[in-house]
């Protein structure tokens, strides 16, 4: 994908998977169902051990469409592990000025108005709003009056009841981790992740319908 269609690619679903667990073992599985319930961006964060052996397995096995990236990337050794290994876009919680004009998307975290727009001038085709839970969607609402071309991906407490109000306020998309995945990466019923991702999916679709 190019930088475009990966960022394209993410707002299409919406809704960015955050996958993270103490061990990557179960995420290849995890993409399948993600995917097959209409999911398509997925974000192995690199707190996950195994996380680098993950990216490159769901790399392999998704369709050529999904977005798959690394999260929590706070190095440029990490950033370059992970494009290695297949990772189509970057995620940071915080700012990290080392990985400005990266070889691929780069979605640095801000939490502040500046945080915002510094992120968005240093080039940031998406930012990542973190905490997202501890702001709520009228924060973003009121972003967007200043900084109406900042597109914006909350993250951090998202429930899947939040994702329409989210959207509406005018997030391009948002990233769910614990209420979507639940405990699917320690052996969880991956039934009921299915359940839990169509219903993430159709919260997109309402938002945009």
């Amino acid at each position: 994908m190019s930088d475009i269609s990966v960022t394209d690619a993410i707002i299409r679903s919406g809704v960015v998977a955050v996958l993270r667990a103490p061990t990557a073992d179960a995420f290849a599985a995890i993409g399948d169902v993600l995917v097959e319930a209409g999911v398509t961006a997925l974000e192995v964060t690199l707190t996950s051990r195994g996380s680098f052996e993950a990216i490159a397995g769901l790399r392999r096995q998704l369709p050529a469409g999904v977005a798959v990236g690394a999260g929590t990337v706070l190095t440029l050794d990490d950033a370059k592990a992970s494009v290695d290994a297949g990772a189509a876009f970057l995620v940071s919680p915080v700012h990290v000025p080392a990985l400005d004009g990266f070889e691929v998307p780069v979605y640095p975290g801000a939490f502040t108005p500046t945080e915002v727009f510094n992120a968005s001038r240093a080039g940031a085709p998406l930012v990542k709003l973190f905490p997202a839970a501890s702001l709520g969607p009228r924060f973003l609402k009121d972003l967007h009056g200043p900084l109406p071309g900042v597109r914006i991906m909350p993250t951090g407490g998202i429930e899947i009841a939040d994702i329409a109000n989210w959207l509406t306020a005018g997030a391009a998309a948002v990233g769910l981790g614990g209420p979507l995945i639940g405990d699917a990466a320690e052996g969880g019923s991956l039934k009921r992740l299915a359940a839990r991702a169509r219903h993430a999916a159709d919260a997109v679709a309402f938002a945009r319908s």
